[in-house]
């Protein structure tokens, strides 16, 4: 690591599933770190790794060079930017890497206002959720200037691995595109599970027999052992599932695209996010396919 980027001070919004280890993994590599959340309790953990917690949001960034963002969608990272005062409370000069998940559209709006007010801004969704976020191997899809990223590669590092995927925006555009696949997938997985146990199988036996093949993955790995153990604590909540495919239909009727397979798993977990599944994890779409397949 070098000198320069170990001094520089980091301020964390946002102390969720996501926020809290990536904030921890902060903190255990040994930046200046600052932390604030709605919930203040959130943050008390990481006092014992030597973080500081802010009474508000505008406290946490006022000295802060680098300040990370991990929050539900676009609206709240607004409210809290710019009606909140956090950006009219950062110091010129300062980088705002904005983690959330959020529409392309609002990142791109985001950065030029914060441009407008002398903060440079990145939109650096993550992937690989609480499982990688805890092991720092986090796939981060940075969108912006790619000087600024390179000059911030030692922070990232701690996080996991960052790519630059082009200007401001593209990182929220490549996150979704990353939504639909692990969606897709978490379908088609958990349909198969269906059908092996139906046909007399072992869902276990199944996921075991697979692996290695060509249906290899890390959702078969790491949610197909979830649906075999019928462990749905959310590591990614089915609510922020269909929030992300929301977003990529909205995104793909502005560009004109038909997405068959993407609109049909959006329904999907529609239907099983009324039926309460909100907040159960993802790959608990086993449950709706469970349902509307009674016999199985």
């Amino acid at each position: 690591m070098s000198g320069e980027t170990a001094k520089k001070s980091i301020a964390f919004l946002g102390l969720g599933l996501m926020g809290l280890p990536m904030a921890r993994r902060l903190a255990r590599a040994g930046y200046p770190l600052t932390v604030w959340n709605r919930d203040a309790a959130k943050a008390r953990p990481l006092e014992a790794k030597g973080a500081v917690v802010a009474a508000s949001a505008t406290d946490a960034v006022r000295d802060a060079d680098i300040v990370f963002t991990m929050m539900t969608n676009g609206d709240v990272v607004g409210s809290v930017l710019f009606d909140g005062g956090v950006a009219d409370a950062m110091k010129t000069g300062a980088i705002l890497i904005d983690t959330s998940s959020i529409a392309p559209s609002i990142a791109r709006e985001h950065s030029a206002k914060l441009a407008d007010m002398g903060v440079r801004h990145l939109d650096a969704p993550v992937s690989g959720g609480v499982v990688g976020a805890d092991a720092g191997t986090l796939a981060i899809m940075a969108g912006g200037d790619g000087d600024v990223i390179a000059g911030l590669a030692d922070v990232f590092a701690v996080l996991g691995r960052v790519t630059h995927v082009g200007p401001s925006g593209a990182g929220q555009v490549c996150k979704l595109a990353n939504q639909q696949i692990v969606a897709v997938t978490i379908g088609a997985v958990a349909e198969a599970m269906i059908l092996v146990q139906a046909g007399g199988a072992s869902r276990e036996a199944f996921r075991n027999a697979i692996r290695g093949g060509f249906a290899e993955s890390r959702i078969l790995e790491l949610h197909g052992a979830r649906m075999v153990e019928r462990n749905f604590e959310p590591g990614g909540s089915s609510n922020n599932q269909l929030k992300d495919l929301n977003t990529v239909m909205a995104l793909a009727k502005e560009l004109s695209l038909q997405l068959p397979l993407t609109q049909t798993v959006t329904g999907e977990f529609s239907d099983f996010v009324f039926e309460g599944g909100g907040e159960k994890d993802h790959s608990g779409l086993l449950l709706h396919f469970e349902n509307i397949n009674p016999k199985s």
